[in-house]
């Protein structure tokens, strides 16, 4: 099983959402009111932003905070296996 941490898939979102639009990191930082190197770090995995700033972020791509944690929550469940446990019944 591979271990997705969320700060890595909210960034694949972000970035995935972003490059879809054909936009810049610079045009999204601008218009979100986040430095160009700090949504870099959080499209990257390697920053993980507060809830007011994701929410810049979201709203500057035309998008919801709710969107993004659906399709977080269905790039996590993609990565997450069930475990099926078989009991000697003798």
């Amino acid at each position: 099983m591979t271990v997705v941490l969320v700060r890595e898939a909210v960034g694949q979102t972000l970035r995935s959402a972003r490059t879809s639009q054909n936009r810049t990191l610079r045009d999204v930082a601008r218009q979100a009111r986040v430095s160009l190197g700090y949504l870099s770090e959080v499209e990257r995995g390697q920053k993980e932003a507060s809830s007011e700033l994701l929410n810049a972020i979201a709203s500057a791509l035309g998008l919801s905070l709710s969107g993004i944690f659906s399709d977080v929550a269905i790039e996590l469940a993609s990565h997450e296996s069930v475990t099926l446990t078989v009991v000697d019944a003798a």
